[in-house]
């Protein structure tokens, strides 16, 4: 079967002329006490904050931008010895830049199957915070990934444009709560019953849900007792630059003892 051919956006697009590099941070399962997959994060090639990278991508270089994101991380995470365990790679991208969903994985697929990556551990995450200019292109995309195998994870819900709103046109497969929900969730009871409420709404739905930006054990005892299985922040590892970065040992000990 052929491949579809790129289309004249993905075509007409400018190339970048600034490099990149992948920070990773990991997932934490905390039924396993293991990574369940980790996020690659956009780095300067020297390490450089994403904020600096971001500040270079335009309409012009976005559709380039995106493509060396997927090809970045995925070499970075084979390198770094990810497919040495089970765990996932999850990827951000930009639906914005997204023309055509088979015609625009073409590099992706090409990058993993040149390294052996199997791309059913690919999970593609995209912020809420992205305004969605075509709401029914964004749904396309999310399906004809899921199609594919790929798992799809809407990021920072809560924080962005449409929330539930989303979610009534289109099911990912994972949401990220938003950090501002999170923080000091253990003293505030309408955030405990807000994220609560998420839980429920995507157990019925079938949808996993990864709580991002926890930094205290009194957040990560408050999310387990709501139900919350995937967690992600500083408190059990900061992002890794070109590495997968060691776990806190005491951290994952505590928390599956608890």
């Amino acid at each position: 079967m052929s491949r579809p051919s790129p289309c004249a956006g993905c075509r007409d697009g400018e190339a970048m002329d600034f490099d990149i590099a992948m920070a990773f941070q990991p997932i934490m399962d905390l039924q396993t006490g293991a990574p369940f997959a980790y996020e690659a994060l956009v780095r300067g090639p020297a390490g450089e904050s994403a904020a600096s990278v971001l500040a270079q991508v335009t309409p012009e270089n976005r559709y380039a931008f995106d493509q060396q994101c997927r090809v970045k991380a995925i070499q970075g995470a084979a390198r770094a010895g990810l497919l040495e365990g089970p765990a996932r790679l999850s990827i951000n991208f930009l639906p914005n830049a997204v023309y055509s969903p088979q015609a625009c994985i073409q590099l992706t697929l090409a990058t993993a199957a040149a390294l052996d990556f199997p791309t059913d551990r690919l999970i593609f995450e995209f912020t809420e915070n992205e305004e969605m200019t075509d709401p029914a292109h964004v749904a396309n995309i999310v399906a004809s990934y899921q199609k594919m195998g790929f798992g799809v994870a809407l990021d920072d819900f809560g924080a962005g444009h449409a929330g539930l709103n989303l979610l009534a046109r289109f099911q990912p497969d994972i949401i990220k709560l938003d950090m501002e929900l999170i923080r000091g969730l253990d003293a505030s009871l309408p955030r405990r019953i807000i994220v609560d409420g998420v839980v429920k709404m995507c157990a019925a739905l079938d949808i996993e849900v990864i709580a991002e930006g926890i930094k205290t054990r009194a957040e990560l005892e408050a999310l387990r007792e709501i139900g919350v299985r995937y967690i992600q922040g500083y408190l059990f590892a900061k992002p890794g630059f070109q590495s997968l970065p060691a776990v806190a040992a005491t951290e994952v000990r505590a928390a599956r003892a608890a």
